[in-house]
């Protein structure tokens, strides 16, 4: 039989006859304490707290609530879901008030009942508990349209919150990255998490098109405007009414197209070829491009006015190449993916096959990773993929650093204190705040890794 472990609770208190009566009276907790700001938040970073009490007058000036009211916002700014119950003197209203402003859960005036504390702690966990199964069924009923999408690195991780925040919108979004980095895949994932998602998607290429037919594709044509005009038919933009428009490589539109999307962006209205009728159209329009439309504005190739129509919401997208770990996790998913389309059974990659993915630029990015990964399913010999198989050829002949953890975390946190030493002028007193680490903690740290204050 297992028994529950108990619930963290962050007591801030420099009182330590107080903190010990308070600790005490909470045993039904798991108690953290804390008697200053620094290890407050030491505390807040090593345990995340669902709740926290605090007293406002914390030293150095216990006679000010500076410092408490500077560690409320640290405590709501690092982890905004925790529940702080601000303790105040007798008769400090205005206090209290500030407090509850600043997004504080509740506020005891000393001295106060620990009973009736105990239950505000209570209902302040309970609360806490409620959110986050709330948060997790919201996540599992409602998965995001962007779920599917594979990444660990961070700066694509930003890329899907981006695109996440501006679904609900009708911004025009310009996303910018190289061929192959998962445009169309970024467009597809705004329109399915958009108001819009149940209208349709449209999709045209804009370099793929003839200059001369690509005006007919996108505004559409009356009977009889031209030559082999045999019917009225609507174009891409009058398609995608109510829904999502991707106007892809946007930078290949010809100047004279320029000029009428600007017009459609402005009145939202179209004309098709040979009409005369304006039409309401009502679409959200997302563009995508490889190219610098900045330099293209440079040298006359592209309207600095539509760019700015354009340009509501930018999006850059990382290159393969620069996004840690992806093209691996992306190379164990095609293959799986291959290889039950091929009727292959169960494939994996060989470790050679793996350094070299790991190894080589993919200057076509996530569609050569996927190209590439497809062929060598088909042509594999066995179940197991070799770099042979893969095929990139003799430029990757390195070998991938043997990856130690223990080196990897030393000269990340010898690098984060260095450069939190020189933000702090050496003052180890505010580069242990840099840090959300106290004192001590840095001191061994800093003991661990050889590294010397200018100021010992």
């Amino acid at each position: 039989m297992t028994t529950e472990r108990p619930r963290p609770l962050l007591i801030v208190e420099d009182d330590l006859a107080l903190q010990k009566q308070l600790r005490w009276s909470f045993d039904q907790f798991e108690t953290l304490t804390a008697a200053d700001r620094e290890s407050a938040l030491a505390q807040i970073h090593r345990h995340a707290p669902p709740v926290v009490t605090m007293d406002l007058g914390l030293p150095p000036d216990a006679d000010s609530v500076s410092e408490g009211f500077r560690l409320l916002e640290q405590i709501l700014a690092a982890a905004p879901d925790t529940k702080v119950i601000v303790l105040t003197g007798q008769n400090d209203h205005a206090n209290a008030l500030r407090a509850i402003a600043l997004g504080a859960y509740d506020f005891f005036a000393k001295p106060f009942e620990p009973e009736l504390l105990a239950l505000t702690i209570d209902r302040a966990f309970r609360l806490h508990d409620l959110q986050q199964e709330n948060r997790r069924l919201q996540a599992v009923q409602h998965p995001t349209a962007l779920s599917g999408l594979l990444t660990r690195d961070a700066n694509m991780q930003r890329v899907c919150r981006t695109i996440e925040k501006v679904a609900n919108s009708n911004a025009t979004v310009l996303l910018l990255g190289e061929s192959g980095t998962g445009k169309e895949l970024l467009a597809r994932g705004l329109h399915e998490s958009s108001p819009r998602v149940k209208e349709r998607f449209v999709a045209i290429n804009c370099a793929a098109i003839p200059e001369n037919l690509l005006e007919s594709e996108l505004f559409g044509y009356e009977k009889g405007a031209f030559t082999g005009a045999a019917k009225t038919t609507p174009g891409k933009i009058e398609t995608a009414n109510g829904g999502t428009l991707m106007l892809d490589e946007i930078g290949d539109l010809p100047l004279p197209l320029q000029a009428k999307l600007l017009r459609f962006l402005q009145e939202r209205v179209v004309e098709r070829l040979g009409g005369r009728q304006e039409i309401a159209v009502d679409v959200r329009i997302v563009c995508a491009t490889h190219q610098n439309l900045k330099s293209q504005i440079s040298d006359g190739r592209f309207r600095e006015d539509l760019y700015y129509r354009l340009a509501e919401i930018v999006v850059p997208i990382p290159p393969l190449r620069e996004r840690t770990g992806d093209a691996t996790l992306l190379a164990h998913a095609f293959v799986h993916k291959f290889a039950e389309e091929q009727k292959r059974g169960s494939m994996t990659l060989g470790e050679d096959a793996v350094r070299s993915i790991e190894n080589h630029r993919w200057p076509g990015n996530v569609r050569e990773l996927e190209n590439c990964l497809k062929r060598a399913v088909i042509m594999a010999d066995g179940s197991r993929i070799t770099r042979d198989d893969i095929g990139l050829g003799g430029n990757d002949e390195g070998e991938t650093e043997f990856i130690d953890l223990r080196k990897v975390r030393d000269d990340a946190e010898r690098h984060a204190i260095v450069t939190a030493l020189g933000r702090a002028n050496n003052n180890l007193m505010k580069t242990a705040e840099i840090l959300g680490i106290s004192r001590p903690t840095l001191y061994d740290l800093m003991h661990r890794l050889g590294l010397k204050s200018q100021n010992s």
